[in-house]
């Protein structure tokens, strides 16, 4: 298996001490500034922090069809969730990652399936309590309304409109809601702001030789 590279641009004087990565999940509602979040993460922490893909993207991305149909929805977050999960397993063989950044993770599907949580769970072979327990941490970023920044036009993939945005965003954080450790950054006028907040966040959830990068 090819390795993932850790891709945290500062050097570290410390060792890596952990067998298993922690994961860390960077959620949020379309447009909610992820991606843009973690490039700022790639500059602020260090060799111990890979960066891990988001599932969708690489779905869609990769031609997998968009059908609104209950079958085309279900199947596509059948897809989604396998390829989280892959990358997620990938990176534990990859040594000395200490933190995984996940662009989304498992539960996000939830906010998307067509249909009870209950059919979700069984039709992916898990529990709503095993999902939960992958994740370390997970950072929410709100997802800006029509008026507050939300813009289709940055992001091929994108189809939601800003009011779908903003219900995908209330469905994903009643999915985490029962996560002990789950972070809200709401979303601000200033997107540096916000991206601070959410990068002191992370920075929150490193391991102890690693809390002191600073934020800019």
């Amino acid at each position: 298996m090819e390795s993932i590279v850790p891709v945290g641009s500062h050097s570290c004087g410390c060792s890596s001490t952990s067998d298993t990565p922690r994961f860390v999940a960077l959620t949020g509602g379309p447009g909610a500034g992820k991606t843009a979040v973690l490039e700022m993460a790639r500059r602020v922490f260090c060799r111990h922090v890979a960066l891990l893909p988001e599932a969708a993207g690489i779905v869609f991305g990769g031609g997998f069809p968009r059908h609104d149909s209950p079958a085309g929805r279900r199947a596509a977050q059948r897809s989604i969730f396998a390829v989280q999960r892959a990358i997620e397993d990938a990176v534990i063989e990859t040594d000395g990652v200490e933190v995984a950044l996940c662009d989304r993770g498992t539960l996000d599907g939830l906010a998307y399936w067509p249909g009870p949580s209950a059919s979700f769970f069984a039709a992916m072979g898990t529990s709503a309590e095993a999902e939960l327990g992958r994740y370390h941490a997970v950072i929410h970023l709100e997802s800006p309304g029509g008026n507050g920044g939300y813009r289709l036009d940055n992001n091929r993939l994108r189809v939601e409109t800003a009011a779908e945005a903003e219900l995908i965003d209330d469905r994903i954080a009643t999915a985490w809601a029962a996560h002990p450790r789950r972070h809200f950054v709401k979303a601000q006028p200033d997107f540096l702001e916000k991206a601070v907040e959410a990068l002191r966040r992370l920075r929150d959830e490193m391991p102890e030789c690693c809390q002191g990068h600073p934020v800019p």
